[in-house]
């Protein structure tokens, strides 16, 4: 019977395994500069716990709007103007970033929130501008409704992996949050440049090959300040497991 089932409906098959493959694919590469957008906002907020917490809760609320955005494409793409929102607030999101003050290593950092619920939004709203180009694009490579939803469900979830790396790495390496701030002003400026005129849109290769080559200058530099401080291991051999025996304590032992 499952074999009849699959012959009746060859979108399940095979060929509905590969595209959804290649859409989840898809999400994860176009999802990197997206993870470290999102990790740089959450370290808006200075306690660690609320840091995941934002994560979680802003990418709920970004899951249900990707839904929506999927459910309504075919009359989203019909409008440039959303397109154009979503250019501008990526935009916005990096001239903010660029205009804070730097620190003494010159680099800048991205808003600073003083409660929870003011850095939630900002999370949802971010995804969702990233997700204007996404969500095209794997419209443009399968018209069946469930295996986009399926593509994002997978790729939001391995997005909140990825955003939690990031986290960590930003305090590792010096050059990357204005490495991922770069990248998301690449991703405005296409966007913008579809709403001009879609034929002046770099191919997609090209805007991958951008950010990853932006993302090895991100990773070039180490904190000092990290690299100064001893790893657990060399910590671990320095102590010993225990006290030396003294010649006093053999000789007490040997008298017993």
């Amino acid at each position: 019977m499952l074999d009849q089932f699959l012959d009746a409906s060859p979108s399940l098959g095979v060929d509905a395994f590969l595209l959804l493959l290649v859409l989840v694919a898809l999400e994860a590469v176009l999802s990197a500069d997206n993870a470290i957008a999102l990790a740089s906002i959450s370290k808006g907020l200075e306690d660690a716990k609320l840091q995941q917490q934002a994560l979680n809760f802003g990418l709920a609320i970004a899951f249900v709007l990707r839904i929506a955005l999927i459910l309504t494409a075919t009359w989203v793409i019909q409008y440039w103007q959303f397109e154009l929102l979503g250019a501008l607030y990526l935009l916005w999101l990096v001239f903010q970033h660029f205009s804070s003050d730097a620190d003494s290593e010159g680099e800048h950092h991205g808003p600073r929130f003083s409660s929870l619920w003011q850095a939630i939004p900002v999370l949802a709203l971010t995804d969702l501008a990233f997700s204007l180009d996404s969500v095209t694009t794997a419209i443009a490579i399968s018209d069946q409704t469930w295996l986009v939803l399926t593509g994002a469900t997978i790729g939001i979830i391995t997005l909140r992996f990825m955003a939690g790396l990031f986290i960590r790495w930003l305090d590792e390496f010096v050059h990357l949050e204005d490495a991922g701030y770069v990248t998301v002003g690449l991703v405005g400026l296409r966007l913008l440049v579809k709403v001009i005129n879609d034929n002046l849109v770099p191919p997609q290769w090209l805007v991958v090959s951008s950010i990853a080559i932006i993302f090895v200058w991100g990773f070039s530099k180490r904190n000092p300040e990290l690299l100064a401080e001893p790893n657990s291991l060399e910590v671990a051999l320095k102590q010993p497991d225990s006290e030396p025996v003294t010649q006093e304590s053999e000789g007490q032992k040997s008298e017993i």
